[in-house]
C-alpha cells in the first residue's frame, strides 16, 4: 500500500478519530467517577448501587485518578499521531493497554461490589476496539500505507474530525450515561457538568468544523482562488 494513497490516508484519519473517540469516552468516564468516589454517602440514600459502594471510596478515587490521567495520556497521543511523531504509534498502544487494564479491572470490581459496572463497560469496550484496530494497521502491508511516523497526515483534515467527535461526546455523554446514573428520584446526575461540558463541546465542533473548511480550501486551488481577494 502505497503511503500517500488516497485509502492509507482515510485509514490514518479514521485511525485517529478512532482514538479521539476513545481519549474523550476515557476521560469523561474518569471524570464521571467522582460520583463514586469523592461522593458515595451523598447518593447512598437514592441509589442501593452506590449504597454498596460506602467504605470504598478510597478505591474509586484511585480508579479516578488513573483513568483521567489515562485520557490525558490518549489526548496526547492523538496531537502525537497527528504530527506523525515517531513515537505516537507506541504510546498510542501504550495508552491503549493501560486503558484496557484498567477498564478491565474497574468492571470486575464494580461487578463484584455492587452489581453492575456501566458505564465503565462501554468505556473499555471501545478502548478494546481501537486498540484491535491499531494492532491490525501493524500487519506489514497495511502499516506500508498507514504508517504513523512517516510523514503527517492533514493536520487539519485529521485534528478537525478529532475535534467534532471530542466535542460531539461532550455533549451526548449526559444522555449516554443517563440510564446508569437516573437513580430513586428520576434525576439524571449525568447531567451534572452540563454548564461546562455544553460550551466546551459547541466550541469543539464549530472548531473543528473550521478546520474542515480549511482543510477543504487548501485541497481544491479553483477554490482557493476564488477565495482570494481580487487585484
Amino acid at each position: 500500500m502505497q503511503h500517500n494513497s488516497g485509502f492509507a490516508k482515510f485509514l490514518r484519519v479514521t485511525g485517529i478519530v478512532l482514538m479521539s473517540l476513545t481519549a474523550a469516552f476515557t476521560l469523561m468516564g474518569g471524570i464521571g467517577t467522582v460520583c463514586a468516589a469523592l461522593f458515595t454517602e451523598k447518593y447512598a440514600a437514592e441509589s442501593e448501587s452506590m449504597a454498596k459502594l460506602l467504605g470504598w471510596g478510597w478505591l474509586y478515587t484511585i480508579f479516578m485518578l488513573v483513568t483521567i490521567a489515562i485520557g490525558v495520556l490518549m489526548i496526547r497521543a492523538v496531537i502525537l499521531l497527528i504530527k506523525a511523531a515517531p513515537t505516537s504509534y507506541r504510546d498510542t498502544l501504550i495508552s491503549l493497554v493501560a486503558g484496557v487494564v484498567v477498564g478491565v479491572i474497574h468492571i470486575f470490581v464494580s461487578r463484584a461490589l455492587r452489581g453492575a459496572s456501566m458505564p465503565v463497560d462501554m468505556v473499555t469496550y471501545t478502548a478494546v476496539v481501537t486498540l484491535i484496530v491499531f494492532l491490525i494497521f501493524r500487519i506489514p502491508g497495511i502499516w506500508s500505507g498507514v504508517d504513523f511516523t512517516q510523514g503527517k497526515t492533514s493536520a487539519r483534515t485529521a485534528g478537525g474530525a478529532a475535534a467534532i467527535v471530542f466535542g460531539s461526546i461532550c455533549l451526548a455523554i449526559p444522555s449516554l450515561a443517563g440510564p446508569s446514573h437516573t437513580w430513586a428520584l428520576g434525576i439524571n446526575w449525568a447531567d451534572a457538568f452540563d454548564r461546562s461540558l455544553v460550551p466546551l463541546g459547541l466550541l469543539l465542533i464549530i472548531g473543528g468544523l473550521l478546520a474542515l473548511a480549511a482543510s477543504a480550501v487548501d485541497k481544491f486551488p479553483a477554490a482557493q482562488a476564488s477565495l482570494s481577494p481580487k487585484k
